[in-house]
Parts: structure tokens; C-alpha cells; sequence
């Protein structure tokens, strides 16, 4: 019984080694494809931000120029469109932010009536479209004869983000240890300062990647805001209008700066991931009175007699 064991497993290991080594080649192939597919339009849109065309159309490269670079926010239209977004996506995330992190709050840790279907209605704003989205808030808005504009913007990226905090937060409280605010308040903290020295930092890196996913799908939404703006003009309005007479280099430009910003914020949080991780590797030195506590007490009682 053990020769034949022995013996299949050894029929199976050349099949089973060349399928394994086929998979970690073709597997790093397959990333590297996916990654470059994403990457592509990026760098499409960084290399013509340096391109110098003839016409209104920035879709042929004609020769290499910085002069867009120098004057990037020369286009009244173009910065007044992107200070509006940045204003907007930064108000927004706020407000999802504090509400997200109550309304998460009070679904893991309280029982009420209704708790059961809020946690099944926060996840609705997920799975809708967009469109649905946007009309349904626009019809809202017109019936209650409310003005569109930047109010209803705020509205409605509140609405449509907020969902996405709770989701992120509530899966951070999940797995939140009790037992800390439990000491806490044996030591004498009343619920606020449990909450503030305690739970809010051990639930803030859920709350900044809701804020940051929050943010990041503000300042581009163009569906929702083209049913609610009114005469506010947003920065994925203003490119949607200008893609029909010419959409300026500039517009490349400021779209090259934003990514840059992005990946420099990638870089420092992972900067600051791997700072923890190493000081979470580092081992406190040992106490030479706790490794060699005769020798310490001996050298006391020497050095106490006469």
C-alpha cells in the first residue's frame, strides 16, 4: 500500500510541478497585461498634455511644447469648473464622512426597530445606476420646486456617497475589539472620552478610505451632476461640453496634475504603512534586571553593605 502511494504520488508530481510552474509564469503575464490595459489611457493623457496641436482637437500628436504646462490654469472656464468640483467632492465627503460613521455606529452596535432593512436599504445606493440615480433626484427636486444648482449637487453626491462610508466603516467596526473601550471606562473615561481617545482612533483608518473612495468618486461624476447642476458647471461638465467643439490641452494637463497628486497620496500612505509595519517588527530591548535577577539582586545587597 505505501509503494503504491508512493508510486501515484510520484506519477502525479511531474503534472501537477509543470502545472504549478505554467501557472506562476502565465499568472505575473496576465497582471502585468491587466495593468498596463488601465495604465494605457493614463499615459495617453499625461503624453499629450505636452502635445502642441494646430486645430481645436488634441488627438494627433503634431510636436512636443511645456507652454500648456506654463500656463495650465489660463482657461477662466476650465479653473472656475475645477475649483467648483474640488469644493463640491470636499464638502461632500465631509458630511458622508460624519454621517456615514454615525449611521455605521449605530448599525453594529445598537438594536432598533428597523435595523435589519436599514442594512439592507444602505447597500441599494451601491447597486443603482447611476441614471436612476440622477433622475429620480431630479424629479425629487422639481417637485418640490427647489432650484438646481450647487445645494442640490451637495444633495445628491451626499446621497449617492455616503452608503460607500457606512460600508467601509461598518466592516472596520466588525471586527473592533470591545474590550478596549471596556478598559477604558474602568479606568475612569466617560463615553466621550472612550469614544475620542479611544474607538475613533482604532476606526479612522475606515474612515479615511471611506472619505478617500468617496472623494475620488465625486470629483468625476458627470451622470448625477448633469441631471442636478442646474448652471453650476462642474469639472466632467465643462470637458463633456468642450468635447464637442475641442477639448484644450489644458484640460490634459490639469487631468496629469490630479494623478500625480493621487499617486503622491498613495505613496505616503504606503510610505506610512511600511513605517508601522516596521516598528511593529522592532522588539523592545530586554531588562537586564529581568534576565539576570540574582545576579542584579546580589549586586544591590552588596553595594547596601557597609
Amino acid at each position: 500500500m505505501e509503494a503504491a502511494s508512493i508510486h501515484n504520488e510520484g506519477g502525479a508530481s511531474p503534472f501537477k510541478r509543470a502545472s504549478r510552474a505554467i501557472g506562476d509564469k502565465l499568472l505575473p503575464i496576465f497582471a502585468g497585461l491587466a495593468i498596463l490595459y488601465m495604465l494605457i489611457p493614463i499615459v495617453v493623457i499625461a503624453v499629450f498634455s505636452f502635445n502642441d496641436p494646430q486645430g481645436r482637437y488634441n488627438f494627433e500628436w503634431v510636436g512636443f511644447t511645456t507652454e500648456h504646462w506654463a500656463n495650465a490654469f489660463g482657461i477662466p472656464e476650465l479653473t472656475s469648473s475645477l475649483v467648483t468640483s474640488l469644493q463640491l467632492a470636499a464638502v461632500a465627503t465631509v458630511i458622508s464622512a460624519v454621517l456615514g460613521t454615525m449611521i455605521a455606529i449605530a448599525l453594529v452596535r445598537y438594536e432598533f426597530y428597523g435595523r435589519k432593512p436599514t442594512n439592507f436599504l444602505i447597500v441599494i445606493p451601491l447597486a443603482t445606476p447611476e441614471v436612476v440615480i440622477g433622475a429620480g433626484l431630479l424629479s425629487m427636486f422639481i417637485s418640490f420646486s427647489f432650484p438646481l444648482g450647487f445645494v442640490t449637487l451637495l444633495i445628491a453626491h451626499v446621497m449617492f456617497c455616503i452608503s460607500f462610508v457606512v460600508v467601509v466603516v461598518r466592516s472596520r467596526l466588525i471586527g473592533f475589539d470591545r474590550s478596549l473601550e471596556e478598559a477604558a471606562r474602568d479606568l475612569g473615561a466617560t463615553p466621550a472620552q472612550t469614544f475620542r481617545l479611544v474607538t475613533l482612533p482604532l476606526i479612522a483608518p475606515g474612515i479615511i478610505s471611506g472619505s478617500l473612495l468617496a472623494f475620488a468618486l465625486l470629483i468625476d461624476d458627470f451622470v448625477i451632476s448633469n441631471f442636478n447642476s442646474g448652471t453650476t458647471v462642474t469639472f466632467p461638465l465643462y470637458i463633456f461640453g468642450a468635447s464637442q467643439r475641442g477639448i484644450p490641452v489644458e484640460v490634459n494637463v490639469i487631468a496629469t496634475i490630479l494623478i500625480l497628486v493621487a499617486l503622491a497620496a498613495m505613496a505616503i500612505v504606503l510610505w506610512q504603512q511600511y513605517r508601522a509595519d516596521k516598528m511593529a517588527k522592532v522588539e523592545p530591548e530586554p531588562d537586564p534586571m529581568q534576565e539576570h535577577p540574582r545576579e542584579s539582586r546580589k549586586h544591590a545587597v552588596t553595594k547596601q553593605t557597609p
